[in-house]
């Protein structure tokens, strides 16, 4: 298994950064890294997400869990690998929120093609959460 694990503290309230998450058609004014974006239906468990990231194919998304206010979490699978992204919301210090996301690559070939794959995935992680949470108002 491969993981990589990025958090940030802000002011923003969980509920401002889970509205931001819960509208899928506009991940793009947050997240500069992506072209297009599709959801099959409401943001719940079950949906599924189609995400062009720039200049690359689509890519689905299935939405594995989702608590309001607290957590959801992606899975995509590629070539026999599971990448699983975990989005959470914790308590942070003096009642700030802990925004943590947190990527684990699963499958036969996960501790070869992980850290290859899970790096360029995530690299754009810090910015986009920064953006993310400033949008929050945090």
């Amino acid at each position: 298994m491969w993981t990589y694990e990025h958090s940030i503290e802000t002011d923003a309230m969980p509920e401002a950064i889970w509205r931001l998450w819960a509208d899928v058609e506009s991940w793009g004014a947050w997240n500069a890294d992506i072209e297009s974006i599709q959801i099959s239906g409401p943001f719940a468990a079950g949906a599924e997400i189609v995400m062009t990231p720039a200049g690359q194919d689509p890519v689905r998304l299935r939405v594995a869990e989702a608590t309001v206010d607290e957590l959801f979490v992606d899975e995509a699978r590629i070539d026999g690998l599971v990448l699983r992204t975990v989005h959470r919301l914790d308590r942070g210090e003096r009642l700030r929120t802990r925004m943590v996301y947190r990527m684990e690559i699963t499958g036969a070939a996960a501790d070869e093609l992980g850290p290859q794959i899970g790096p360029a995935v995530t690299a754009d992680w810090p910015a986009t959460m920064a953006t993310l949470v400033e949008r929050a108002g945090g």
